[in-house]
């Protein structure tokens, strides 16, 4: 499978590296409208650059894109790819709205392409290693999770695009905080019914660089998601509370098991853990092309978008968002 990587950003080494040890796949294009950021991430491959993604598809290189760019051009890029034939990984978040995501996998559907988002999380070793633990029974059903994730949102501490609503979609809660819906949800093992959020616009933004969500899943489960920007201490950690124990999961320090007074490392830090996952990823789109049912479903991915939106209303109308069983804002 030829891959053609659209934005040149800050995790397409990532994919790149990913492209490059799988067998049967190969990077065969990177696009980018940087024509040099675009050179320096094909370099040591043989891909060819390209600068304007809709003459890649027309170039007849790739049969798969992945598309890692502002998530405004999501759509847009995905549907141009539908219309190519071209099989697809859309970073996350899927779409910037809920009728965007609709309208990709319409399009994904109609051109008979496999679609697929890159929700990392779900193949990060550390999260696997606590779904492991869940799965097994071992500390009974989940009661409670706490997610918190600090980030930063300080004028120049990342792309000017990050900070426009049209473009970005939002702010810190769209970005980080897609990650945090997204494990919280899956690990939970449910379907958000409710959503009371709050927001912060620091440091002259005009898109929220704080947030608090806290969320109750179908299955009673109860979630608070916290992502805080420019904190003294930087932090990335789930702490999952179950009926006989708990699961702390942080990338830094690994997935640990506490029950009865006591402690054992069910997952190690492993520094390749990160590029494990985006190696995993992008072997499920593979399996994706070849009829398999992804890792993350589309209805998933549909839904961490959907909740981020009901977070920006609870937030802004000062009280909590409920959901249909089916998902729909109430």
């Amino acid at each position: 499978m030829r891959i053609g990587l659209i934005g040149a950003g800050a995790v397409a080494p990532f994919h790149i590296t990913a492209a490059s040890v799988l067998d049967g796949i190969e990077l065969t294009a990177v696009c980018d409208i940087d024509e040099q950021a675009a050179r320096r991430a094909t370099a040591g491959t043989r891909a060819a650059v390209f600068t304007d993604h809709r003459r890649m598809l027309d170039a007849g290189v790739v049969d798969a894109v992945i598309v890692n760019t502002p998530h405004a051009l999501h759509l847009p890029i995905a549907e141009d790819a539908a219309s190519a034939g071209a099989h697809m990984l859309v970073e996350k978040p899927m779409a910037t709205s809920v009728a965007d995501c609709d309208r990709m996998i319409a399009a994904c559907r109609t051109a008979g392409v496999a679609l697929t988002v890159g929700h990392i999380q779900h193949f990060l070793p550390e999260k696997v290693a606590a779904a492991r633990v869940i799965a097994s029974g071992e500390l009974g059903e989940v009661r409670l999770i706490r997610d918190n994730r600090s980030t930063d949102y300080r004028p120049g501490s990342r792309s000017a695009w990050f900070f426009s609503p049209e473009i970005a979609g939002g702010g810190a809660l769209i970005n980080i905080g897609g990650h945090c819906l997204d494990r919280s949800l899956w690990l939970g093992g449910g379907r958000a019914v409710e959503m009371l959020a709050d927001t912060a616009n620091r440091f002259g933004s005009l898109v929220e660089t704080d947030g608090n969500m806290q969320l109750r899943l179908d299955n009673g489960v109860g979630v608070t998601i916290s992502v805080i920007s420019d904190p003294a201490t930087r932090g990335d950690s789930m702490t999952i509370v179950c009926e006989r124990g708990v699961i702390e999961v942080d990338p830094h320090r690994g997935t640990v098991v506490h029950a009865d007074g006591r402690s054992r490392i069910e997952h190690a830090v492993d520094p390749a853990g990160i590029q494990q996952a985006f190696t995993a990823q992008l072997a499920d789109l593979a399996a994706v092309v070849a009829g398999g049912a992804p890792t993350v479903p589309l209805a998933h991915a549909r839904h961490v978008v959907e909740l981020v939106h009901a977070a920006y209303r609870s937030a802004a109308d000062g009280a909590s968002v409920s959901f249909s069983r089916a998902g729909a804002i109430a």
